[in-house]
């Protein structure tokens, strides 16, 4: 059911001050940057070996990620996991009793399906499921 971690999430106050770090610094290579307006979250992906870092920054009035980086300021948001069937992993969760934040997909990053699980049920990290298309 899980593949493989797909990426970890970043949250950042800005995307381009941070990427200074990561891609000259560190030397990763950005795979996609886009806007999604309905999450409230400017992403940059960025590639490291098989799986990637995910920056994340505010975007619009009421972004999870300012909320986030408010209380707790930037750092570690998310670990991905890759999943083959999101439907049923969430299914599963649910008959466990584990709290979903997204009880149905949703399109994220790259058009891809994704849902959060609560850090509540999963020892206090927040965890996404995603699914390629």
């Amino acid at each position: 059911m899980i593949e493989k971690i797909d990426h970890i999430g970043i949250a950042v106050k800005s995307i381009e001050e941070s990427k200074n770090f990561f891609e000259d610094i560190l030397g990763l290579n950005v795979v996609f940057e886009e806007t999604l307006p309905d999450s409230g979250v400017k992403a940059l992906g960025l590639s490291i070996g098989e799986s990637r870092l995910e920056l994340l920054e505010a975007y619009g009035e009421n972004s999870p990620i300012e909320k986030f980086i408010e209380k707790k300021g930037e750092g570690l948001h998310h670990i991905a996991l890759k999943v083959d069937d999101i439907e049923k992993m969430l299914k599963l969760l649910k008959d466990k009793g584990f709290r979903l934040i997204d009880e149905k997909p949703r399109i994220g990053a790259e058009g891809k399906k994704i849902a959060f699980v609560h850090p509540k049920s999963t020892h206090g990290i927040l965890m996404e499921l995603v699914e390629e298309k």
